[in-house]
């Protein structure tokens, strides 16, 4: 390895594609309500953040008739985003700094490798991985979750194999199931990306970036790993054929403002009306 080497992480539901693959596959055996029975596990706390689909596959009647092949077909329905497959390129050589582009996601790994087909090698990507009947082909047990701390486990195994100093790791997600991963990316002086506007994970991550291109995950790279100014990145976007527009760097307070419950409470020189 060199000293320029790094690892560069996605997740893939709704970091690399526009909905949720629960969602796609759902729809294509005909079963409805999904959204409603993933908030009913997330509301009673029985599984990781992210695993909720590999549990509906092994418990629950209507899914249980999905099939590797109903895998596959769910994965090649999955609308993508635009130019994940130039992201990977660039990330091979930028100016000597070389990024290993992985994705890790609870999504089902034969829904994943379907998808991202001919983008990223098989190898590359790490998801749920289940036992199958081998005459029923039906699914018979959870061989590995990469949600929550199944994540880290993965990401951990990817630093130790190449090997990478501890700070040389990006990870990029958009949800609640990239927290515990986040953290400690961030504990080993890592880059951590949020690409949506996810509370959970936007007071965690380093940086928010908010595009329907993954190209723009780049741009924190460029600043906080290259030290790029902004004349540069945009030098380098236009060498590729893009030209950057409206990019805000916006930072936002949320807050909630409440009346006191009793005047008596309140601070030093407010009143009540």
């Amino acid at each position: 390895m060199t000293a320029k080497d790094y690892l560069f992480v996605s997740d893939f539901d709704q970091t690399l594609s526009f909905n949720d693959s629960g969602i796609v596959l759902s729809e294509l055996i005909g079963v409805s309500g999904f959204g409603e029975r993933i908030r009913g596990l997330s509301h009673i706390c029985l599984v990781q953040q992210g695993g909720e689909l590999a549990y509906l596959l092994l418990h629950d009647p209507e899914y249980r008739r999905v099939r590797k092949e109903h895998l596959v077909e769910a994965g090649k329905r999955v609308r993508l985003k635009q130019n994940i497959q130039l992201l990977s390129r660039i990330l091979e050589d930028i100016e000597g700094h070389r990024f290993s582009f992985y994705v890790i996601s609870a999504a089902p790994q034969e829904l994943i490798q379907s998808a991202l087909e001919g983008i990223v090698p098989e190898d590359r990507i790490f998801g749920t991985r289940f036992r199958y009947d081998q005459e029923t082909g039906e699914i018979q047990s959870i061989a590995f979750v990469p949600a929550g701390y199944g994540k880290v486990a993965v990401l951990d195994r990817l630093r130790a194999e190449r090997p990478l100093s501890h700070h040389r790791a990006v990870y990029v997600g958009d949800g609640s199931s990239d927290v515990h991963v986040m953290m400690h990316v961030n504990r080993l002086d890592g880059l951590t990306i949020a690409v949506s506007e996810n509370k959970y994970i936007t007071q965690i991550a380093q940086r928010t970036i908010l595009s329907d291109d993954p190209l723009s995950v780049l741009v924190p790279v460029f600043e906080e790993i290259l030290g790029w100014d902004s004349t540069r990145i945009r030098a380098f976007f236009e060498a590729e054929g893009f030209v950057l527009r409206e990019w805000d760097k916006v930072r936002t307070d949320s807050l909630t403002i409440c009346r006191a419950a009793a005047a008596s409470g309140m601070a030093p020189g407010l009143r009540a009306e």
